[in-house]
């Protein structure tokens, strides 16, 4: 009974980060951009956390310091999709590499970053957060006059035009939830490990945006899928060490196992998830 109330626990943890990353992700391509970013705008979000907080002592400064250093990323997508008319993919990529380089740098710039502990909120609060995110977001998408729009745009932009709408102001309002959501994921990520190290956000932004896909940029689909991830990345902990068929697996095998479970499950569901008709259409 205690080892199923760990694994219960553990994929509630490991997955409300991809929750808050995978509805940061929904809000941006609903409206038809394109966001492969994410784990970029995580990393800065978790980096600046990190950094704020250490030098002000104060975790309501560093989360919101993190959060709108998310938005900025955030708003930066969206400007070089949007007013540059750049690859959406390119524009995402490019995000990714200066993130990963640049808080790379400031992590052996910056030693206290990893050795000192960060202020923070409980994560408690997080896990609040990204589940109400998905029952607000749900509502939102289908009850409201702002959530219409997001579909309009996100499927048929040029028929939005004629109707009155303006798709890139629409987009931006996208990409500011964007921001706020998964800004919220990395610092979520920073509180449960209390300090930040180079990588720390290992590829949760590409999870969650298989999650997306998985759940058909639809809310609660979506959060079955990050509960899935969380799952097996739970498994992956209390699995290791563990004897196989009179076999130690080793544990970079088991680490790697939520990673090969995201992979099967694009390979087996890619073609059945309809994305919105309209994504990376100007």
């Amino acid at each position: 009974m205690t080892d199923i109330w760990l694994l219960v626990s553990s994929t509630v943890v490991l997955s409300a980060p991809l929750v808050l990353a995978a509805l940061g992700g929904l809000c941006s391509e609903r409206s038809g951009v394109i966001n492969i970013a994410l784990e970029g705008i995580m990393l800065t979000s978790a980096c600046v956390t990190a950094i704020v907080g250490v030098a002000t002592g104060s975790a309501l400064f560093g989360a919101a310091a993190g959060v709108g250093s998310a938005i900025v990323v955030s708003l930066l997508h969206a400007l070089l999709t949007q007013a540059y008319s750049i690859d959406h993919i390119v524009s995402g990529m490019a995000i990714n590499a200066v993130a990963i380089g640049g808080t790379n740098f400031l992590a052996k710039s910056l030693p206290k970053l990893s050795s000192q502990k960060v202020p923070t909120f409980g994560v408690v609060w997080y896990w609040g957060l990204a589940f109400a995110a998905v029952v607000w977001l749900a509502f939102y998408l289908r009850h409201t006059r702002g959530g219409l729009r997001l579909f309009a745009v996100g499927n048929d932009p040029e028929k939005s035009r004629q109707m009155g709408l303006n798709p890139v102001r629409i987009r931006y309002v996208a990409l500011i939830g964007t921001g706020v959501l998964a800004g919220l994921s990395g610092t979520l990520i920073l509180s449960n490990a209390q300090s930040f190290t180079d990588g720390i956000t290992a590829g949760r932004g590409f999870i969650a945006l298989a999650a997306l896909i998985l759940g058909g940029w639809k809310p609660w689909p979506t959060l079955g899928a990050c509960l899935l991830f969380g799952l097996f990345s739970a498994l992956q902990l209390q699995l290791q060490g563990s004897v196989v068929f009179g076999f130690v697996i080793p544990s970079e095998a088991w680490a790697a196992l939520p990673y090969l479970v995201t992979i099967v499950a694009l390979a087996g569901f890619l073609g059945r998830s309809k994305a919105p008709s309209g994504l990376g259409i100007p």
